[in-house]
């Protein structure tokens, strides 16, 4: 079965069994905790109770992007910001002594930051948790969890901004045509259960409907190996390579995106 945008059929490319070998093996060797302390899921793995986790998830998933010292260097940044209290920080409404224009990030503001924490604080207001809101929203139900999800922490942010749009410094906006590759990489953070790197926090989505966080290094390997035919790097392109990558480990197809990652460092 293909999991297509609006339930559109996806073209899925035959995996060969030699391919399906070697990305089972490199998925064995990366998937490691020597993974863990290069990578930016290092920052919520410092916490333990759940709302911390996720908050820390979603902001470190939200700035990975560019360069990995900065990215780690901005992500300390915030863990101080929050005197390394991230659920109590955004529910004491501790980002609005930020000043507007404090650099989060890249093109990433405080003034966007604070318009996306202002909704997550109305989440964890209603619901206590953003499991439990993804529960409440049936989101582990529908085809596209990362979509659905992200559709909803929209409508979240507008409400709580009087009908402003979430920035797109924070999450897309185009969810018909975006891979969504910063949500579902905080996704398999909380979700992926095998207890090494990824922490496995939620019940609210199975692991068998993630989907794989597409960036260009990862495209360009899945090519090389036949997994992705289509040249962009969009979210029919993140249905494909996940619906290929499901013929191999049905149950847990983004246990793959370790061995993407891994295939790609070596070809560098």
């Amino acid at each position: 079965m293909g999991y297509g945008l609006k339930g559109a059929d996806v073209v899925v490319p035959a995996v060969s069994n030699d391919t399906a070998s070697l990305l089972l093996e490199e998925a064995r060797r990366i998937n490691t905790p020597g993974f863990i302390s290069a990578d930016p899921v290092q920052f919520p793995r410092r916490f333990d109770k759940l709302q911390d986790i996720e908050i820390m998830s979603l902001l470190a998933a939200i700035i990975a992007w560019g360069n990995r010292k900065m990215i780690c260097r901005d992500a300390e940044r915030l863990i101080l910001w929050m005197d390394g209290q991230p659920f109590d920080w955004v529910m004491d409404e501790g980002y609005e002594a930020l000043a507007d224009d404090t650099n989060v990030h890249r093109t990433l503001f405080a003034r966007h930051l604070k318009a996306f924490l202002r909704g997550l604080r109305s989440i964890y207001k209603n619901h206590g948790s953003l499991d439990a809101f993804a529960s409440a929203r049936c989101v582990g139900d529908t085809e596209a969890p990362a979509w659905e999800l992200t559709r909803h922490i929209h409508q979240a942010v507008a409400d709580a901004g009087g009908g402003c749009r979430c920035p797109v410094e924070c999450l897309p906006g185009n969810l018909d045509s975006t891979a969504l590759k910063r949500v579902n990489m905080a996704l398999r953070w909380l979700v992926r259960d095998d207890g090494i790197v990824d922490m496995g926090v939620w019940s609210s989505i199975p692991k068998s409907k993630l989907f794989i966080p597409l960036d260009v290094h990862v495209g360009n390997v899945s090519r090389s190996l036949g997994l992705l035919t289509r040249k962009a790097n969009d979210r029919k392109s993140v249905e494909q390579l996940t619906a290929a990558l499901r013929t191999v480990c049905p149950d847990d197809p983004v246990l793959l995106d370790f061995a993407l990652f891994g295939i790609g460092v070596e070809s560098k």
